[in-house]
């Protein structure tokens, strides 16, 4: 159906967006000198000027790229930097430098397509790949690299491409991903819902910056219109290492994983999928942040965590450095308000899940209690086309200041429209509760349309009423016929301590700018008794 809400502001914001990242390839930034920390952290090692180079792509494209390495002779393990989506080869200048003089050959490139590389944008596609492979094998020839120990890293579009290179290029033997993917189709369509702000932002820094051509530009032209979609899913699944797993565990790359919750491009549940059926040395690691925010200081040139996890990551598994990374616990959460915990897997996390039944919808307030005994024979009806004041807000925005700022973003509960949004609250208790993976929201549905969508928030509820954002998702369904239905919601992965006092709160509604919606106008969606939020805590 049509987009109800305003396309001109998301452009707009999208444009802004756009242009700050693309601030990060400024020269006069990139050459800055490497920060202390940084300088510090290994013997001094005198490095090459950086290097302005030309690279044979496949098929005789031409990418633009840059490289620098250790000035003395010797033979030294390789990094390969792929840019990111919009950005050129100067995005990694500043790291490129430091890594260099921790004693590595960085080879920095910018993918065909983009800037003045050559060829269109393949979204790492087959000709990424052979590209990738061709620049492996300048870098072996025309540097001194060893052959033996290579390998790649990238924020976002740069990220996924490093994987991908791993699953097509078994001399990549060492790999860090920041902001990437694992399944584009799911990152594009999760729970059958169209991700509309990010998928639109993707296509204007594409339209600015690169030379799309007619493939990448009809897909996105085919999303923005809800057609073709089995065909957008086809090209997306060639584009996801989830596709080429089986290849990436027999090659055994050591992989590095690092990632924003509140990722509003690449969410983070296809990581942790996608991370526990990887073989082979890994590590994840997320921290509070949108897209490529929680390493964008350390694109700068500035002490950062996650960067300093790459060192450390290289080090140990490239340069043959041990940095006892390996014997800590692989998987490293920075929650929302609390401090950075550890886990030797992803399902540790987690030590019980508590499941809170929805109650019926008290007449005074209209908020129903979350948790308590299961009650039957209420419903609760929401209309199909009116939006609230709960909402995930602004791709890369809206999250990225919360980061910044350790706020996280909220709304005053009393504002939510009860007519349009079913609520939920739990009790108060006097202990804090710590949420911790992926909390999961079952929905009896009653009257539904054939197609249709809903979006589910969970809050942190103080007393006063404001109610600060944990997760949300939203979830879709696309059938022949209507009628009651039961939907199954996967809220994005988090780590949040509710305190103690405040109280879990759940919204459900139908419309949310981040996401095109499959609801039609004037209708309306009935949830039942029967549904329930099961929340994992530790």
């Amino acid at each position: 159906m049509a987009p109800r809400r305003s396309a001109p502001l998301i452009h707009l914001l999208s444009l802004i967006t756009a242009a700050v990242l693309a601030g990060i390839a400024n020269p006069a930034i990139a050459f800055a000198a490497p920060p202390a920390a940084a300088r510090a952290a290994v013997s001094a090692v005198a490095t090459t000027p950086v290097r302005f180079v030309d690279l044979p792509g496949s098929g005789g494209v031409t990418l633009k790229a840059n490289v620098v390495a250790p000035s003395a002779a010797g033979r030294y393990p390789a990094i390969v930097f792929p840019a990111s989506w919009g950005l050129n080869d100067l995005e990694y200048v500043a790291q490129a430098r430091i890594l260099a003089g921790r004693g590595y050959v960085v080879v920095s490139y910018t993918p065909r397509g983009w800037w003045l590389s050559g060829g269109e944008i393949d979204t790492a596609g087959p000709k990424d790949m052979a590209d990738m492979s061709k620049v492996i094998d300048w870098t072996i020839a025309n540097t001194p690299a060893d052959p033996a120990r290579i390998g790649t890293a990238g924020i976002s579009y740069g990220g996924g491409l490093s994987l991908l290179g791993a699953a097509f290029d078994r001399r990549i033997r060492t790999v860090a991903v920041m902001s990437g993917w694992t399944d584009l189709a799911y990152s594009l369509y999760a729970d059958s819902t169209r991700h509309r702000q990010s998928a639109g932002l993707l296509k204007i820094a594409a339209d600015l910056l690169g030379k799309p051509g007619p493939e990448l530009s009809g897909k996105l032209d085919d999303f923005a219109a809800n057609r073709s979609a089995d065909q957008v899913i086809a090209w997306s699944r060639v584009r996801s290492a989830e596709t080429y797993l089986d290849a990436l565990n027999a090659s055994r790359p050591a992989v590095l994983i690092a990632n924003g919750w509140g990722d509003s491009i690449f969410p983070p549940n296809q990581l942790v999928d996608f991370y526990d059926r990887l073989a082979g040395p890994k590590r994840l690691e997320l921290r509070p942040g949108d897209h490529a925010i929680a390493e964008l200081t350390g694109v700068l040139g500035l002490d950062n965590d996650v960067w300093n996890s790459v060192y450390r990551w290289f080090d140990q598994h490239l340069a043959g450095i041990d940095t006892g990374i390996d014997g800590e616990p692989a998987v490293l959460v920075k929650p929302y308000n609390a401090a950075a915990e550890s886990y030797p897997d992803w399902p540790d996390l987690a030590a019980t899940t508590s499941r809170y039944p929805l109650g019926h919808i008290r007449g005074l307030d209209g908020t129903g209690l979350l948790g308590g005994a299961a009650e039957t024979g209420w419903n609760k009806s929401i209309p199909t086309d009116r939006n609230t004041t709960a909402d995930g807000g602004i791709v890369l925005l809206t999250n990225g200041v919360a980061a910044l700022t350790g706020e996280q973003p909220s709304i005053w509960l009393p504002t939510v429209d009860r007519y349009r949004a079913g609520v939920w609250a739990s009790e108060r208790p006097s202990a804090p509760r710590r949420i911790r993976g992926i909390p999961k929201l079952h929905l009896e549905l009653t009257g539904t349309a054939a197609k249709g969508t809903v979006v589910a928030y969970l809050y942190d509820l103080n007393v006063i009423g404001t109610a600060k954002l944990i997760t949300h998702a939203p979830a879709s369904w696309l059938t022949t016929s209507g009628g009651s239905r039961a939907l199954d919601v996967d809220l994005s992965a988090t780590a949040y301590d509710v305190p103690a006092g405040h109280s879990l709160t759940l919204v459900v509604d139908t419309v949310d700018p981040l996401y095109y919606d499959e609801n039609a106008d004037g209708g309306s969606v009935t949830i039942a008794a029967g549904s329930y939020l099961d929340v994992p805590l530790r």
